[in-house]
């Protein structure tokens, strides 16, 4: 990702005005965008062909998801400096961001030749390689580039992500447990200096597990929770407000804990996402007690009355989930697409689609002009049981990666998946299937950003699921 300004270290040799350039940085890394962009505004315009100037405005116009504006302008700094690898890296996470691998291939790689002892430079070009699916080439620039800084936490996690794809868990999962290392990580650990659990049998203590990661990874790793009561005497999990619902239906779990001074005296902690090495899981052996997650009878009973009052009889209820939210994963981008893009789906008889896409995506409703009805209910679902019971009321969802999917999955209900070109290492390379979730379809794009290809598939296998029921 295009990284926090950090001016000291890639302004060119002779640039000036340094001072109100470290300013804008200052404002920048306090979250005064607003400030930071203001400034940098004046500064270009008493010095328009200021090429680090331009290529800030670039980066900010990127953070504002103006992504044509910051390649125009970033391209622009690199023709007024060249020799500059900090932009050649920028402009390859812009042309990822538009989808144009090959461009973000050949940009990672100036940035290398210009940079060549740069282990960020080259974990930029590996993940421009994994957009293509290259991971051989991947891996072979992460080796490099951990020779060079070998406690770099995200070259350890890019390792990770190739070889989890590819199925080489073993190995995968010794490089995931840097995901704890990472600095927004560590803030999400207690302040200890008691251990973190090694996965052997804990008979008399009490294990504290971490609800580390984003809403999927809780989803999807919480399965493990079972398993570890059987090697501790007590499971207690520390968590948001806004996962109780998702982890409150385990029973194993004594209590759940929103501050750290309520959480009763424990032996040894451990984040959720460190499950997966400490069981020992391979792809043969990944626990799938589906489903593990359930809703609520009562609100299924109500959306199940509303949804009959607002859609038509006899019609094919359809959950459709097109986006995720950009302010809560950074590869959304790549994952999600537009109402637009599922017009095919709009166009089969006796369909009823039911929008489940919640954030700023769902404006896109008020420009639907579809043939099947759509029935936006976004605004409505509120917390994951909502979203729950809304899924027991639809015959299937269809869905991009997003949280919607994986819970889905974990409550056995039907569902299609619309995966990148490059997708998340969890679904795996060259399947229709999912060991982790039985009830789930995958469908995968052919091309990077081959939205049109991907639907027009999964409308052609919905209508053949109708015709043949």
């Amino acid at each position: 990702m295009i990284p926090t300004v950090k001016l000291a270290s890639v302004a060119p040799a002779g640039m000036q005005m340094p001072e109100a350039l470290r300013l804008v940085a200052e404002h920048e890394q306090k979250g005064k965008i607003d400030e930071a962009e203001a400034l940098l505004a004046d500064i270009c315009k008493a010095a328009p062909a200021h090429p680090h100037a331009i290529h800030l405005q670039g980066i900010f116009s990127f953070r504002r998801g103006r992504i044509a504006e910051a390649r125009a302008l970033i391209e622009q700094s690199i023709r007024l400096a060249p020799n500059v690898a900090l932009y050649s890296r920028n402009i390859c996470e812009v042309y990822r961001a538009l989808g144009c691998t090959g461009d973000a291939v050949a940009a990672g790689r100036r940035a290398v030749v210009l940079a060549p002892d740069d282990p960020d430079a080259l974990l930029t070009l590996a993940i421009a390689h994994y957009d293509r699916l290259e991971i051989s080439e991947a891996l072979g620039c992460i080796e490099h580039a951990l020779r060079i800084a070998p406690e770099l936490p995200n070259a350890h996690l890019q390792r990770a992500e190739c070889l989890l794809l590819s199925g080489r868990f073993e190995e995968g999962w010794e490089e995931y447990k840097w995901l704890s290392k990472l600095p927004t990580a560590r803030k999400l650990m207690p302040d200890t200096d008691k251990p973190q659990w090694d996965g052997r049998p804990m008979r008399d203590g009490r294990l504290l597990l971490i609800a580390d990661q984003g809403f999927s990874d809780v989803i999807q790793f919480s399965r493990y929770i079972p398993w570890a009561a059987t090697q501790a005497a007590e499971l207690v999990m520390a968590c948001g407000s806004e996962k109780r619902p998702l982890l409150v239906q385990f029973p194993e779990l004594k209590s759940l804990h929103r501050r750290w001074e309520a959480v009763p005296e424990w032996t040894a902690y451990a984040p959720l996402s460190g499950l997966p090495r400490l069981h020992g899981t391979r792809l043969e052996n990944i626990p799938a007690p589906v489903p593990y997650m359930r809703a609520d009878p009562a609100l299924v009973a109500h959306w199940s009355a509303r949804l009959g009052r607002l859609l038509p009889p006899g019609y094919r209820r359809v959950g459709i989930a097109w986006a995720g939210q950009l302010s809560m994963q950074k590869n959304d981008y790549n994952r999600s697409t537009t109402l637009a893009a599922l017009a095919p789906l709009a166009e089969l008889d006796k369909v009823a689609l039911v929008s489940l896409t919640i954030g700023p995506a769902m404006t896109q409703v008020g420009q639907y002009f579809g043939y099947a009805p759509l029935l936006n209910l976004g605004p409505e679902i509120r917390d994951f049981l909502n979203m729950m019971a809304v899924l027991e009321c639809v015959d299937l969802l269809i869905t991009v990666d997003t949280t919607v999917g994986h819970l889905a999955g974990a409550m056995g209900r039907p569902a299609w998946l619309m995966l990148p070109y490059a997708p998340d290492w969890c679904w795996l390379r060259g399947r229709e299937d999912t060991p982790w979730y039985p009830s789930l379809r995958l469908f995968r794009q052919r091309a990077p950003q081959d939205w049109q290809g991907l639907t027009e598939r999964v409308a052609a296998a919905l209508a053949a699921r109708f015709e043949a029921s």
